[in-house]
């Protein structure tokens, strides 16, 4: 039972891995998205430093910093050039002394599935890494991507060589590649790209030996949904626990976004809020298992931006915050809604996270549920809180609770 063994993680991990418990992130924020290439990036986000440290902000995802054939960084090639469209190494290594300045971590993008070559080896492809830094060869890649080495330990991410992490030789050199990331150019946390691309005992592997502050993984598949009419099930118990399994298998040490969360949040939002209530009273995704390694997110360059493959409902974005910011895990703003949709916007998001800090919510608060129907979800987070969204009137019997932030569809009351 996930739900059993999550809680049991909870404890025994709790005595174990203090240093990986996380604590000690409150927010983070998600500072690009697929265009964001495009707007001289690093000299951009410099100027965005002090707001964003202001509203509290303690991790800061930046996009991939490595030179890459993909102009948005996900299809990397030299991994120690950190000259890329998002600007030069010297703006990269100014924006995060900037970053340091103020508190912030910098959170890097960490894309180790898959590496473009830049020679052509036997079977006539790009995978061979002559004349660059870490200059593999075709053992490198994975037998199922074109390569000499091995069967992939997970899916092929098509089109581009595969890296083969079951050499020790690939290994060696990804680790020490992270160490300097940390140690020379400043970043403090990791963000793992296509995590279903390899085995998750590489990724502990990889974390043990750099020593990020924080990791976290994206580990997306599908959620369930109805062959029939192709509507998102009720249960989505499958899911949360495939992802539940991915962290475990990390030793717990790399936290995940918590896909099952944005999945059924972005379908309740639209006057089904009754599905935020699992059949054990608890929230139906990551958070309700496993909260102090769920990272909680409404959109981010993939789903939303300008690729829109998964997006959030734009009219009930605020309903999504009010619910994430609220909850346990550890929630993350997209730049969009925070930087681009205009100070309303910004100034409630800011709003609600100075609510979150102030009485101190955290990963791991406790929820309690009070109503989930079809136009309204209500509940109370560690007694200290208590939200509600959707259309349905609510407020709070107790007079001790007072109203502290209320918009489109929430309100959120502390005492």
């Amino acid at each position: 039972n996930g739900n059993r063994s999550s809680a049991l993680h909870e404890y025994r991990k709790a005595h174990l891995m203090n240093k990986y418990e996380f604590s000690h992130i409150s927010f983070v924020c998600q500072a690009f998205n697929w265009e964001s290439h495009k707007h001289n990036w690093w000299s951009n986000l410099e100027g965005r430093v002090a707001d964003i440290a202001k509203s509290g902000f303690t991790s800061v995802w930046l996009p991939p910093p490595t030179q890459s054939l993909s102009p948005e960084g996900y299809l990397p090639q030299n991994l120690y050039s950190l000259d890329s469209c998002y600007g030069s190494l010297q703006q990269l290594n100014s924006l995060i002394q900037n970053m340091n300045d103020h508190n912030i971590r910098a959170m890097a993008d960490v894309v180790i599935n898959h590496r473009v070559g830049t020679t052509k080896g036997s079977t006539g492809m790009y995978n061979r890494y002559d004349g660059i830094p870490i200059s593999w060869d075709e053992h490198a890649v994975t037998s199922c991507s074109g390569g000499k080495g091995n069967k992939s330990t997970g899916d092929n991410f098509d089109g581009v060589p595969n890296i083969d992490h079951t050499q020790p030789f690939v290994r060696k050199d990804i680790i020490e590649w992270l160490i300097w990331l940390r140690e020379t150019i400043g970043f403090q946390d990791f963000r793992f790209d296509f995590t279903k691309g390899y085995a998750s005992k590489f990724v502990k592997e990889y974390i043990e030996e750099s020593k990020p502050l924080f990791a976290v993984g994206e580990y997306w598949d599908s959620c369930e949904y109805a062959p029939s009419d192709n509507r998102l099930s009720y249960n989505q118990d499958k899911h949360r626990q495939r992802i539940i399994n991915w962290i475990d298998s990390t030793g717990g040490l790399c936290a995940a976004f918590d896909f099952t969360t944005k999945g059924i949040l972005q379908e309740a939002v639209k006057g089904e809020l009754w599905r935020l209530r699992d059949p054990e009273e608890k929230p139906p995704g990551v958070m309700g298992w496993w909260p102090s390694r769920s990272v909680t997110f409404i959109e981010n360059h993939d789903t939303g931006s300008t690729q829109g493959h998964w997006p959030f409902p734009s009219d009930h974005v605020m309903e999504g915050y009010a619910y994430i910011l609220t909850h346990p895990g550890i929630p993350t703003v997209f730049y969009d809604h925070f930087f681009d949709w205009g100070d309303s916007f910004h100034d409630e998001i800011a709003k609600l996270m100075e609510i979150r800090k102030s009485q101190d919510i955290h990963s791991r608060s406790a929820v309690k549920i009070l109503e989930a129907s079809s136009n309204l979800y209500s509940a109370i987070i560690d007694d200290k809180l208590c939200m509600k969204i959707g259309e349905g009137p609510w407020c709070p019997s107790d007079p001790e609770w007072k109203l502290a932030a209320c918009g489109d569809r929430y309100a959120v009351w502390h005492k």
